[in-house]
């Protein structure tokens, strides 16, 4: 048995299929095939239902993943450890991130460390909150770039900083012209927000029930932008991120108010599997995400 082919397996099981997970590996289809019936053949069992759509493990095959995950994980530590002696001369960090965060946040980031650390190697991660828990719970990225609350006890987290929640309303809406409004006078108000599922629908329903009141939701989005078109277009109100606001360029703009009473944020951290052994590329890409988000001039609506 070989490292090479528990990451073959472990990879298949993650991508479904066969042929995903050979151009994941840059592997021709035939020669996966082979690996993993070589593997098979060697330890006795059969690891996949390859009969099924999507491919399934099969009872010694959950076994056997289980298993492999813990032993690159530790490979990885190892690799880790070894790459700090070195002293950030080389070595590799994986990071996840949400897309809408990264595209806002890592622009700034990566140029100043890549300036700073140079010969790290940096593989970056996009995919939804839920996934990207669990890629960081097995230890396949080793921090992620998250917002509150972090659902997946296997997780620990170091906080960033707070980000100010700002209210978008339709321009000419009776409070455009206010500057700031209190939470709980939006009780009567219709809300646009985002779908089940995402992290920031739930801050914004607790923010609206610390209020007192349940928000009246007429419509839902899966994406944050088609939230503030929706509302430049006169269809609601909304929480909005300062970091993503709308500069005056764009088009469908709402107009953006300070909330008060309470004043909403919400919390940047970089999560890391809990036990995990963070290496000295982590804890720099820690660094350096602090530094640029608190003292950057490009940056606003940090607390």
């Amino acid at each position: 048995m070989e490292l090479r082919q528990l990451l073959y397996a472990v990879t298949i099981t993650e991508e479904k299929s066969f042929s995903k997970a050979a151009e994941k590996l840059h592997l021709a289809q035939p020669s996966l095939s082979q690996q993993i019936a070589k593997l098979e053949k060697e330890i006795g069992v059969v690891l996949f239902e390859r009969s099924s759509s999507p491919i399934r493990l099969t009872y010694a095959g959950e076994r056997f993943f289980e298993k492999a995950v813990r032993i690159l994980d530790q490979m990885d530590h190892l690799k880790k450890e070894m790459e700090d002696v070195a002293d950030l001369t080389r070595g590799d960090l994986t990071i996840g991130c949400l897309p809408i965060t990264g595209a806002h946040i890592l622009p700034l980031v990566l140029p100043v460390y890549k300036e700073k650390y140079p010969g790290i190697q940096i593989k970056l991660v996009e995919e939804k909150t839920a996934e990207l828990e669990q890629m960081t719970a097995r230890g396949a990225a080793e921090l992620s770039l998250l917002w509150l609350p972090v659902q997946d006890p296997n997780l620990e987290w170091i906080e960033m900083v707070r980000e100010e929640i700002c209210l978008a309303v339709p321009p000419g809406h009776p409070l455009s012209g206010a500057g700031e409004v209190e939470v709980g006078a939006l009780k009567e108000e219709p809300f646009i927000m985002l779908k089940q599922g995402q992290g920031f629908r739930h801050l914004a329903l607790n923010w609206c029930m610390e209020a007192g009141f349940a928000p009246r939701i007429v419509f839902e989005s899966s994406n944050i932008e088609t939230v503030q078109a929706l509302v430049a277009a006169g269809m609601g109100v909304a929480f909005i991120p300062k970091m993503i606001t709308r500069p005056a360029a764009q088009e469908f703009i709402p107009n953006y108010l300070s909330l008060v009473s309470p004043r909403p944020f919400r919390t940047l951290v970089l999560a890391y599997k809990r036990g995990r052994y963070l290496s000295r590329a982590a804890h720099a890409f820690q660094q350096t995400v602090k530094e640029v988000l608190l003292t950057g001039e490009k940056v606003s609506g940090w607390i």
